[in-house]
């Protein structure tokens, strides 16, 4: 018994150690040229240029800095550029609630991109799902908030941040932290998925998500990886999502729909609460969200259904290498 547990945690840490360190490859060297672009002021170019997108949505061109700082380095750097910003623009409650949920649809999108690629999915094709995703999201809520005439009142922050050392080995010093949290996460998470598939928790689960499931073409094999995602995020949900695909169980449409899903609505709690610290309202960061992301889905799945496989290999879906001893399923299409 002693030895058969022993067993099943060296199996787990080797597992957890690996899907890290593939993970790693990608992040490592994308923080390194976030890292540069961000010295080169790459991100206030990109502001800039965002800036008449941002009043499309009904918010100040300044706002555009904001969401190419959430783009490009993550949610948290937008945060500080935000509270930097935002003093004396007299931003609305609505405002703040459609620059968060645009936030929250695309942010740290260099590796997380390349995590969805790794996954499966063409790098084009998670780019415009995310970016077009955030746009349209917020200009439904820019328009809804509008006519409706909530949330009009002036927002009231409750964040300063703290001064962050601008150094080279202050950032590197975070960066290693930052491995290190990810390697344990993803190591509780690997834990918890096979705690939950010896209490059996991942079939009821999965039973009773089936008819949401079935509403968006997505197979029972999905559902444990892609709730992962939403909930704690793409990083470590796109790590098992990486090890599934890799494996074999999944289909390539199945792979994709996850993927996407967790590309529009992923981390719900931590982002969501990171959202509101700004002012964002839950009408949009999490039910506008989470219902767009789910209808987005509904539709693209009517999509991909209609598409020749040849196309939805070129355009949307790559090969995934297997792992060395998987025996691969057949790739079987999504059923609406």
């Amino acid at each position: 018994m002693l030895f058969s547990i022993l067993q099943a945690l060296r199996e787990l840490f080797g597992n957890a150690l690996r899907t890290s360190l593939m993970l790693f490859k990608i992040i490592i060297p994308i923080s390194i040229v976030t890292r540069l672009l961000l010295q080169l002021s790459a991100v206030d170019y990109l502001g800039t240029l965002l800036g008449p997108i941002m009043e499309l949505v009904g918010l100040p061109g300044q706002m555009g800095l904001v969401w190419a700082t959430a783009m490009i380095i993550n949610i948290y750097a937008g945060m500080v550029v935000f509270t930097s910003l935002a003093p004396g623009l007299d931003l609305t409650v609505a405002q703040v609630s459609v620059l968060g949920s645009m936030i929250l649809v695309a942010h740290s999108l260099p590796v997380e991109t390349l995590i969805a690629r790794k996954a499966g999915t063409r790098l084009r094709a998670t780019i415009l799902i995310r970016l077009f995703g955030a746009l349209f999201l917020g200009w439904i809520l820019h328009i809804f908030y509008q006519l409706t005439g909530t949330l009009q009142q002036t927002n009231l922050a409750l964040w300063n941040p703290l001064a962050v050392d601008p150094t080279w080995s202050a950032w590197l010093m975070a960066e290693m932290r930052n491995m290190l949290i990810i390697f344990l996460i993803i190591l509780t998470l690997m834990a918890l998925l096979m705690i939950m598939k010896k209490l059996k928790i991942s079939d009821l689960m999965t039973r009773l998500l089936s008819p949401v499931l079935k509403m968006l073409g997505m197979s029972r094999e999905a559902a444990p990886v892609t709730i992962i995602g939403m909930t704690l995020g793409l990083s470590y949900g796109g790590a098992l999502i990486i090890q599934e695909a890799q494996s074999g169980r999944m289909s390539k449409h199945d792979l994709f729909i996850a993927v996407a899903l967790m590309g529009l609505c992923h981390s719900i709690f931590e982002d969501t609460l990171l959202m509101m610290v700004l002012g964002a309202h839950l009408s949009a960061i999490f039910w506008g969200r989470l219902l767009f992301s789910l209808l987005a889905i509904f539709l693209l799945v009517k999509l991909i259904r209609k598409l020749p496989d040849e196309l939805f290999d070129r355009y949307l879906a790559r090969p995934v290498a297997a792992i060395k001893g998987s025996e691969p399923e057949a790739p079987k299409k999504a059923k609406a």
